[in-house]
């Protein structure tokens, strides 16, 4: 009975992904959770979210993931540490062409660690389409990765590339630590205690509430939409099936 009882429960994964604005936080989890990609920019403001449940061949497990993207501006900062509280993997993110958003991820990284501890986290630098206009050296990325010594990868979004294995490394190493138990409190306890405070959607929100378009909806799209309350208080989320990558790693510490 108590083996019956120890299947039935769900490994839930809450991620946060922080960084300066623009640098593809919410096309990450998008593509990640639902498959898509939009060139579109609109700033997040406050907190989005999304789901997505996948199997991890590495650990043999069926992880459900809770996908955080939180405000880079520094005007959210206050609201968008609230919901760091409970996660248990988090992706430092900049961008290939931005130097500010490089430079900042010692910040971000003092941030997350000083609220959430020691957790599964990574480094990625995104927009690595963008090369040949990159503003910073390949040799000062691999210093930094290994100064806060995490597990660096270099993704297109855009493209797809890497994306997946990102989010794959962080269930892993979230299972193999412990999970939720490692925690002390799980991911899903803290989704809901947080669910009835006050939230923002997107930049062209009609109120505070909600009523905006998360940056990566495809147009034309009614569907999906980012995190908001639903009746009870309680968040009402996308579940979504998974994708593999078309392509192979990209250069990984």
């Amino acid at each position: 009975m108590a083996g019956m009882l120890e299947q039935d429960v769900d490994t839930t994964l809450k991620v946060i992904v922080v960084g300066n604005g623009q640098v593809g936080k919410t096309s990450m989890i998008t593509r990640f959770a639902k498959g898509i990609f939009t060139n579109e920019y609109k700033k997040t403001i406050g907190v989005d979210f999304l789901e997505k449940k996948t199997y991890l061949s590495a650990v043999g497990e069926e992880v459900t993931y809770l996908l955080w993207d939180t405000a880079g501006q520094e005007e959210y900062d206050a609201i968008t540490r609230t919901y760091y509280k409970g996660a248990g993997a988090c992706i430092l993110a900049f961008s290939t062409i931005d130097r500010d958003s490089f430079d900042a991820v010692e910040s971000w990284y003092q941030k997350v660690t000083d609220e959430c501890g020691t957790i599964a986290m990574v480094l990625v630098q995104n927009k690595v389409d963008l090369m040949d206009d990159a503003a910073m050296e390949p040799k000062e990325v691999e210093m930094l990765a290994k100064k806060l010594r995490l597990k660096l990868y270099r993704t297109c979004v855009k493209d797809d590339l890497n994306v997946s294995e990102v989010f794959q490394h962080l269930g892993s190493e979230f299972v193999r630590s412990g999970g939720e138990a490692a925690l002390g409190k799980s991911s899903m306890m803290s989704m809901e205690e947080v669910a009835s405070k006050p939230m923002v959607d997107r930049s062209n929100a009609k109120s505070a509430g909600g009523g905006g378009t998360p940056s990566d909806k495809p147009a034309g799209s009614t569907n999906d939409q980012a995190f908001k309350l639903g009746a009870g208080g309680k968040p009402s989320v996308q579940r979504t099936g998974g994708k593999k990558n078309k392509y192979g790693p990209c250069s990984i510490l």
